[in-house]
């Protein structure tokens, strides 16, 4: 239940779907003369387009959570497992017509790859069901699996967990899988503005990964201010760090995390 919740809330918060319901609130109190609210639904959807557009506030914000965890020291000998958490691929469009179609995130996987062929010893777990409301497209572990399989990487070597639907459940799903083959101290590779929560999640469960970021989307170097020149990245952005920082929030104050932002 928790996941559809999370999943219709999203819909209606993320920046442009929350300005057009203020746009539309706005509307409806002018029809019924409620001049004060169809005014302040006005200014405020106006200021969320202004802030999601045309200011660096998203890359700000998506900034402060790549820079929280750095990539971890690899172990003498290299990492003995690699988990990959889903959300590279374009689950629907390789559902219809096969392969491996990538998403922004799909550098998840490219790392997974070099690491996997970097240190041949190593397991590798990857953590992505159907994340989707109708639930009728093939999940990241079977993509992913597709996708290194293709590169040359042994069947042998993975191990599918495709039950999860979101990041809560892949830690969830994934330490059962851990136990099961006596594997501990693995390398996390997600995107970097993705790994504070993923870590206080697989934290909470008393599973210590050795964070590896990946998917970096700023410079490093943003700052607030005006940015009139690419108001669709400056859109993506923002959208990518607003629903981060809810998913943050939601999973501290639910006590999911062992901390807000973990050390």
């Amino acid at each position: 239940m928790t996941f559809y919740i999370s999943k219709i809330f999203w819909l209606v918060a993320q920046p442009l779907s929350l300005a057009f319901f203020l746009i539309v609130a706005g509307l409806l109190a002018g029809f019924l003369r409620w001049n004060r609210i169809r005014t302040l639904s006005s200014v405020l959807a106006a200021l969320v387009l202004f802030l999601t557009l045309f200011t660096t506030t998203g890359a700000v914000l998506l900034q402060t959570l790549e820079d929280r965890i750095p990539r971890a020291a690899l172990p003498e000998g290299g990492p003995a497992c690699i988990i990959t958490l889903g959300g590279g691929f374009e689950a629907d469009v390789t559902t219809a017509r096969g392969g491996y179609e990538m998403n922004q995130a799909g550098d998840r996987f490219v790392e997974t790859l070099r690491l996997a062929r970097e240190f041949p010893q190593a397991r590798i777990l990857i953590s992505g069901g159907d994340g989707s409301l109708s639930g009728d497209f093939e999940g990241d572990a079977v993509i992913g699996s597709r996708f290194l399989a293709a590169f040359g990487i042994p069947e042998t070597r993975l191990i599918r967990e495709g039950g999860s639907r979101d990041t809560f459940e892949n830690a969830d799903y994934t330490q059962a899988l851990l136990a099961e083959n006596g594997l501990e101290r693995c390398l996390l590779v997600t995107s970097a503005f993705h790994m504070p929560r993923s870590i206080g999640l697989f934290r909470k469960r008393g599973l210590e990964m050795l964070p590896w970021p990946t998917d970096f989307r700023t410079t490093g170097k943003a700052s607030l201010g005006l940015d009139l020149t690419q108001p669709s990245v400056n859109s993506q952005l923002m959208t990518m760090a607003v629903r981060e920082w809810i998913g943050l929030a939601f999973y501290s104050m639910a006590g999911r995390t062992s901390a807000f932002l973990p050390e």
